[in-house]
């Protein structure tokens, strides 16, 4: 999966885990860029009474690095606060609620944002009103207008949206985490060098009819770049994206009251940049300690990209189905392409007028040119598609990251370092299986682009 439960101890606080960041210029304001940070990995709609929520003791930051240093230089940071009407009942709501402050609604969410930069911190807003989960039709009528009413306007053209989200992230868990059983080629996977299947199947979505939690920030492009400029080529037009979690330093149980206390400074329990970096290159005695680091510190980490351990096991998992990749993994030579894809950005000249370079320190950020438009006609594959909007170049909503990384550790993208090596013809069409027709929630024209939550009442624990 993108991030959901990627390493072993913040797969035990999903309040805390950073699932998915999307980065990319909106489409209908591409004057400004979308941040989405996703946090509680899937939830299951009809899981009530205690409906899902952000963590009052976490940290959530969304971190904007302009110079390419692997640092912040822009940080949202956002902290929440529950208050209930009635802690004398079990019921997260005692009638419909029709409004985001319906007496009705007995456990709500507020939040504040605080933006940091060159050691200022500006207060962008406070009291802002969560939604609701996605309860059911009786008590949550209308839920999409009520949601909706929980995108608020803050000054300088700044939009923000915290709360539940129909999942977007469409990925076949089940033949991923099965020895790599990818379905579409099911019939080419060997096991101990036996042929277990005999055709391939469609790829099923893990996680449809699942929801998360989403923070979502709309900013002018020249806020996060100090200029308007859409020259393509100019590295002032990329940044550098990634989303943590952190909680205090120490947590102690009060019996006497029943509920935790939490003491000291805030340490980060959790990150995200590119999609896959921890779930997939990251090996597990790491992967925890991956997640307290900052990117400006992953030089220690580059080795698990530039030699992938998965790019080392496809070839025997499809014996004589990646030949090429086979003798690249066995030569050692390290994976310039994925680097640059992951830990640099990829320079000019390398994709025919393309370039989201950030500079020689290795850093695992999404990087986005906000020079570059929205694309008239999206190709889900991105870059890999001769989509200069997408993925690698920051991330959409729909872009098929699963897919366009398979690819790449696969091999297709080697060429792009190396004239002289020829990919594999599966490199060029392995995949999942799934595409956002998968999603059963369409994604949304407008901000905050993820679609409208799945329901309770209709999905039932």
């Amino acid at each position: 999966m993108s991030s959901h439960r990627e390493a072993p101890e913040i797969s035990k606080d999903p309040v805390a885990d950073s699932t998915d960041v999307y980065a990319f210029v909106s489409p209908d304001r591409p004057s400004t860029v979308t941040l989405i940070a996703n946090y509680i990995p899937l939830q299951e709609p009809g899981g009530g009474p205690n409906f899902y929520e952000f963590g009052d003791d976490v940290r959530y930051e969304i971190h904007v690095d302009t110079n390419g240093d692997g640092q912040a230089d822009i940080t949202y940071q956002f902290q929440f606060r529950t208050a209930l009407r009635n802690p004398g009942t079990f019921l997260y709501n005692t009638g419909p609620i029709r409004s985001l402050d319906s007496p009705n609604w007995n456990s709500r969410q507020f939040y504040t944002v605080t933006r940091f930069a060159g050691g200022v911190s500006q207060p962008m807003g406070s009291g802002l009103a969560c939604p609701p989960c996605n309860i059911g039709p009786l008590s949550t009528p209308r839920y999409a207008a009520l949601a909706a009413s929980a995108v608020h306007s803050l000054p300088g053209g700044v939009k923000v949206f915290a709360g539940q989200r129909a999942e977007g992230f469409y990925v076949d868990l089940g033949s991923i985490f099965d020895l790599a059983t990818l379905r579409p080629f099911q019939q080419l996977h060997a096991k101990y060098g036996m042929h277990i299947f005999s055709k391939p199947a469609p790829g099923v979505n893990a996680t449809n009819e699942l929801n998360v939690h989403s923070i979502a920030l709309q900013v002018p492009i020249a806020e996060l770049t100090g200029s308007s400029s859409r020259d393509e080529s100019d590295p002032r037009a990329v940044i550098g994206v990634w989303t943590s979690a952190s909680r205090r330093h120490v947590q102690i149980w009060d019996a006497d009251r029943g509920a935790s206390t939490w003491s000291g400074p805030f340490r980060q329990v959790s990150r995200l940049g590119n999609p896959l970096v921890n779930e997939v290159l990251i090996p597990l005695g790491k992967k925890d300690f991956w997640n307290t680091q900052p990117p400006v510190y992953d030089e220690m980490f580059a080795s698990y990209v530039a030699h992938p351990e998965l790019a080392a096991l496809l070839p025997g998992l499809y014996p004589g189905v990646f030949p090429h990749l086979a003798a690249l993994a066995k030569s050692g030579k390290p994976r310039a392409d994925l680097e640059a894809i992951l830990l640099t950005g990829i320079p000019a000249g390398l994709i025919k007028g393309f370039q989201n370079h950030t500079g020689p320190v290795l850093a695992d950020m999404l990087r986005l040119n906000t020079a570059i438009r929205p694309a008239r006609k999206p190709n889900i594959l991105g870059v890999l598609g001769g989509d200069l909007a997408g993925y690698p170049n920051g991330r959409r909503v729909f872009d098929d990251v699963v897919t366009i990384e398979l690819r790449a550790i696969a091999g297709l993208t080697y060429p792009l370092v190396s004239t002289g090596y020829k990919p594999d013809a599966a490199a060029g069409v392995i995949t999942d299986g799934l595409t956002p027709k998968d999603v059963k929630k369409p994604y949304l024209h407008t901000f905050p682009y993820l679609g409208v939550p799945y329901g309770g009442y209709y999905n039932p624990s």
